[in-house]
């Protein structure tokens, strides 16, 4: 068990336990599963879409310098014993050189690819906080949770497709 989790655990129990058994009685809680209402979001959808669409070119680069790789070990491979040392020598560098530059290339897009998708997700969490906020209140609820932290919880409680609702409402996806 996390650290994190077994903290909020105390911090619902200790909550629990400072209250008297009426006052306990009359708490709404309502669970959400951040990372599904998170991932259900339209904006969420239309991100991975656009992060498609702008690092696709890259992707097929990356793709084709990883094919050209493979040919030119299949062709190391099947050239044994047909080239004087230096031509193997030289041929080994030069797919050395190729497995370097495609390494490289790799970091770079995934370094882009997952700053990309923090910058989003950043954004977008920020947006659901409030917008789990806002449901709460709306609902009536004196606390919400994340599904995660909750050892058990009835279905009844989960807000998560009310959440999710309510963000897309409140955030529609600019096209």
């Amino acid at each position: 068990m996390s650290f994190r989790r077994l903290k909020t655990i105390l911090a619902a129990m200790g909550l629990m336990a400072g209250l008297s058994a009426s006052a306990a009685a009359q708490i709404k809680v309502g669970v959400v599963s951040l990372q599904n209402a998170l991932s259900a979001t339209a904006e969420i959808k239309q991100a991975e879409i656009d992060l498609q669409t702008k690092f696709g070119p890259r992707t097929a680069e990356l793709q084709q310098m990883q094919t050209d790789l493979n040919k030119m070990r299949q062709e190391l491979d099947s050239s044994q014993g047909k080239f004087n040392d230096a031509a193997l020598a030289e041929m080994t560098q030069k797919m050395q050189r190729k497995n370097v530059q495609a390494q490289r290339y790799q970091q770079s897009l995934q370094e882009d690819v997952n700053r990309e998708r923090q910058d989003v997700l950043a954004r977008v969490g920020k947006n659901l906080q409030e917008v789990i906020k806002k449901v709460a209140e709306e609902k009536g609820l004196d606390i919400v949770v994340d599904s995660n932290s909750a050892l058990y919880f009835k279905q009844a409680m989960d807000i998560s497709a009310d959440v999710t609702a309510a963000y897309d409402k409140a955030y529609p996806v600019k096209k």
